[in-house]
C-alpha cells in the first residue's frame, strides 16, 4: 500500500496554515478578547427564511423520533439527521455566523438534513455508502448532545467491510469560528490541509471545538471512532494519529496517553508541553500555583516521552517556524528516555507542511502500515502520572503510590513461560493479554518476577487469553497474587480526579432549590453556575444537563456524575451527603484539615466520590476549571484546581479564577485528607 500525494502546487496552498501567534494584548487578563468571536449581523430576511427551514427539519426529526417502522435504525442514525439542524440553529441562536459566506451554505445545510430526514424515514442511509467527503456524527455520552465528525472515504473502498482498512486520524488546527456549521463546511468541501493516504480513511474529529483535543476534546476522539466502526471496516492494527498547528498538539497528547492503541504518530508543529512555548511563542511571565505545575503533567506530552518507545513516531516541522520548538522539546525529552525521536524538518518552510517531506512522511508511514501495530510486544515502557491513563499495550497499572508523579513500569515476555516486571510508584498491576494475543506456552506452568519476587500465577488458556493482578499495600511492601481488595475508597481508572475529570464522562448540573446559608455564596453559586452551562456551551459545543435538586433521581445517581452547587442548606442533595465528605460545614465556618474559614465569605470546589454511588462522582460548585484568559492559547488550556479548593469570595471572580484560592490541593490514593505542602 502506498499513498497518494496531492500534487505539489495545490500542496503549496492547501497546506499552509496561518501562524495565530498572540499577541502581548492576549497576556492581560483583565481584558480578553471573547472566544468565539462576535458573528456578523444576519439579514433579517435571511435569517427569518433559516428559521422557517428549520422548524420544517424540526418537525422532520420529531416524526422520525415517533415512528413506529425501522425504529433500531432511526435511533442510531439520527444524529446523521441532527447535526444539519443544530449546525445551523446554534449559528444563528448564539450569533456565530461569522462570514455572509456561511448564509448559502446555511440553507443547503438544512437541505440535506431534510433529505436525510426523508431517507431514514424510508430505513435507509445512503450517505453511509457515499465515497469521498462524509459528515457523520454521534451522541454524546458525556452531555447527550450530537456532535460531528468528518470522513474521507476512498474510492473503491469495502463498503462490505470484508477488507478492514488503515484509519489515519487528522487533527484540525486552531479554529476561533470553528462553529459547528463551519466545520460541516470544511468537510464537505475538503478544505483545509490536507494528507491522501492511498486506500486509507480520513477521519477529522471536531474535537469539541478549539481545544486541542483536550478534555471533552479528547473522548470526542474515541466517540467518533467507535461510531464510525459500525459502517467502515477498519483495521485495529493500522490506525495512525496525525496532526498540524493545534492537531500537532492533539497528536502529541494522543500518542504519549494512548501509545498501545495506533500504528504510528505523526504530529506536526503545535506545542508538546505549557511552560516552555508560552515562555517563547507567547512571550509569557508565568506564575503557576504549585498544583498548576503538577497538573500540568496531564497533557505536557514531555513527561510522558518514554511510552513513545512503543509506538513508531515522525515529527515534522517547517525550518521557519517558531512552533518548531514543540518537536525541539520532545526530542530533548526523548533523548532523556533514551529514544532517538525521527524529527523531519521542511526547508525554507515557516507553519506550513512542506511537500516534499511530507513525501518523505507518508513514505515511512506506508511502511510501518504494511507491518501493522504491535498488540503484544516483548517489551513494554510505561509511564504514568495518572490512572486516568493506566494501561500501555499488555500492561495496565492499576494503583499508584501518589497520583501526579511519574510512576513506571518495564515489563518484558520471554518464552516459553518467563515475565519480567520492573516497577517503580507503583502499587497495584495486571497483565492483560485478550483472546489470541497471549506471546507465552500455554502447556508451561507462567512464572511472573515483579522486582526480584518470583510470583506462580494460573496458567494461561488456551485461548491464549490470559489477566493476572498483583498488588501490594506501599511501594516498599512485597508483591503479591492477586488484585487489591477495596476495603473502602481508593483512587482509580476514571475516579481519580481532578475536578475536569468529571467532565470526561456523563455529567449533570444540579441546582440548588433552597435558600443558602449566606447571601454572599448564594450569590457566588448562582454566577458560577450560570458560566459554567455557558461556558460548556461555547468551549465544549453542548449544552449541558440540568436538574433541580428536588428532582434527582435513583437512576441520576446511578447514571451520572453529579455537579451539586451550593452549600448543605440550599442543595438537598449536598446536604444528605455533607458529613460524609472530607470538607466540612460548621453554622459558620468551613473547615478543612486544621484550617478553618469563614463560611459567609468562603465556598467550597471539589471532586469525590460520590457518597450515594462511589462508582460516580459528586463535584462541588466548578465546571471545568480554566477560565477565559486560558481560551486564547490552547497551551493554557490545563486544570487550574486540583481535587479540592477553598475559595475567597472577598477576591472578585475573574477571567483566571473564581476567586482567591487561600488553601487548596489533592487528596490521598485513598480519597483521605491530605494535607498540602506550603506555597
Amino acid at each position: 500500500m502506498r499513498s497518494v500525494l496531492i500534487p505539489a502546487a495545490a500542496l503549496s496552498s492547501a497546506l499552509i496554515l496561518p501562524l495565530l501567534a498572540d499577541g502581548p494584548a492576549d497576556n492581560q487578563p483583565a481584558t480578553v478578547r471573547p472566544i468565539p468571536p462576535p458573528g456578523i449581523p444576519v439579514p433579517e430576511d435571511q435569517a427569518t427564511a433559516l428559521r422557517a427551514s428549520l422548524a420544517e427539519l424540526t418537525k422532520a426529526i420529531e416524526a422520525l423520533r415517533a415512528q413506529k417502522e425501522h425504529t433500531e435504525k432511526v435511533a442510531a442514525y439520527l444524529p446523521d439527521v441532527e447535526i444539519f439542524h443544530k449546525a445551523v440553529h446554534d449559528a444563528l441562536e448564539y450569533g456565530e455566523i461569522f462570514d455572509a459566506k456561511e448564509l448559502p451554505f446555511a440553507a443547503e445545510t438544512i437541505r440535506r438534513g431534510l433529505e436525510r430526514a426523508a431517507q431514514l424515514k424510508l430505513g435507509e442511509t445512503p450517505w453511509t455508502r457515499q465515497t469521498g467527503a462524509v459528515v457523520r456524527a454521534y451522541r454524546s455520552k458525556i452531555d447527550g448532545s450530537v456532535q460531528p465528525y468528518g470522513l474521507e472515504i476512498p474510492a473503491g473502498h469495502d463498503l462490505g467491510q470484508n477488507t478492514p482498512s488503515r484509519l489515519d486520524f487528522w487533527f484540525h488546527g486552531r479554529g476561533e469560528k470553528l462553529s459547528e456549521l463551519s466545520f460541516l463546511q470544511q468537510r464537505s468541501s475538503l478544505r483545509g490541509a490536507r494528507i491522501a493516504p492511498a486506500g486509507a480513511i480520513v477521519l477529522h474529529p471536531y474535537g469539541r471545538y478549539c481545544n486541542a483535543n483536550k478534555f471533552a476534546g479528547e473522548v470526542d476522539t474515541f466517540e467518533a471512532l467507535e461510531h464510525a466502526r459500525r459502517d467502515y471496516g477498519i483495521d485495529d492494527d493500522r490506525i495512525f494519529v496525525r496532526g498540524f498547528s493545534m492537531g500537532g498538539a492533539a497528536c502529541w497528547q494522543f500518542a504519549v496517553h494512548h501509545a498501545g492503541l495506533w500504528a504510528g504518530a505523526q504530529p506536526g508543529a503545535g506545542f508538546s508541553e505549557t511552560p516552555e512555548f508560552l515562555r517563547v511563542f507567547q512571550d509569557e511571565t508565568l506564575k503557576p500555583t504549585w498544583w498548576e505545575q503538577k497538573l500540568w503533567r496531564w497533557y505536557d506530552a514531555t513527561h510522558w516521552a518514554e511510552n513513545l518507545s512503543n509506538l513508531p513516531t515522525i515529527a515534522y516541522s517547517g525550518d521557519k517556524d517558531r512552533q518548531k520548538q514543540a518537536a525541539d522539546m520532545m526530542v530533548a525529552a526523548c533523548e532523556k528516555a533514551g529514544l532517538r525521536l525521527v524529527h523531519l524538518i521542511g526547508p525554507d518552510t515557516a507553519h506550513a507542511l512542506h511537500p516534499g517531506t511530507l513525501a518523505e512522511i507518508e513514505r515511512r508511514l506506508d511502511s510501518i502500515a504494511d507491518r501493522g501495530r504491535q498488540s503484544a510486544p516483548p517489551v513494554v515502557r510505561f509511564v504514568t502520572h495518572t490512572l486516568r491513563y493506566d494501561r500501555l499495550h499488555w500492561v495496565r497499572i492499576d494503583g499508584l503510590a501518589r497520583h501526579w508523579e511519574p510512576s513506571r513500569v518495564e515489563a518484558r515476555w520471554e518464552w516459553p513461560n518467563r515475565v519480567e516486571v520492573k516497577t517503580a510508584g507503583v502499587t497495584a498491576l495486571s497483565l492483560v493479554f485478550p483472546a489470541g494475543e497471549c506471546p507465552l506456552d500455554p502447556s508451561v506452568a507462567p512464572e511472573v518476577v515483579i522486582d526480584g519476587a518470583s510470583l506462580k500465577p494460573a496458567a494461561i488458556w488456551t485461548d491464549r487469553s490470559w489477566e493476572v493482578s498483583f498488588h501490594r499495600p506501599d511501594e516498599k511492601a512485597d508483591w503479591v497474587l492477586g488484585a487489591a481488595t477495596a476495603d473502602g475508597l481508593v483512587k482509580r481508572h476514571g475516579l481519580q480526579g481532578p475536578i475536569d475529570d468529571a467532565f470526561l464522562d456523563s455529567f449533570l448540573m444540579v441546582e440548588p432549590t433552597g435558600a443558602p446559608a449566606h447571601e454572599a455564596v448564594g450569590k457566588w453559586v448562582g454566577a458560577e453556575r450560570e458560566r459554567a452551562v455557558r461556558e460548556w456551551r461555547r468551549q465544549f459545543r453542548g449544552i449541558a444537563r440540568q436538574k433541580k435538586d428536588t428532582e434527582i433521581t435513583d437512576a441520576d445517581i446511578a447514571s451520572h456524575h453529579l455537579i451539586l452547587w451550593g452549600d448543605p442548606a440550599s442543595n438537598a442533595v449536598l446536604k444528605k451527603i455533607a458529613d460524609r465528605l472530607p470538607i466540612s460545614w460548621k453554622a459558620d465556618s468551613i473547615v478543612a484539615g486544621d484550617r478553618t474559614y469563614d463560611a459567609k465569605s468562603h465556598a467550597v470546589v471539589l471532586v469525590y466520590p460520590n457518597p450515594l454511588n462511589p462508582d460516580r462522582y459528586v463535584v462541588l460548585n466548578s465546571g471545568f476549571t480554566y477560565r477565559e484568559y486560558d481560551y486564547l492559547n490552547n497551551a493554557r488550556q490545563t486544570p487550574k484546581l486540583p481535587d479540592w479548593a477553598i475559595v475567597d469570595l472577598s477576591v472578585p471572580a475573574d477571567s483566571q479564577k473564581p476567586g482567591g484560592i487561600p488553601y487548596a490541593g489533592f487528596f490521598g490514593e485513598r480519597w483521605e485528607w491530605q494535607t498540602p505542602p506550603a506555597p
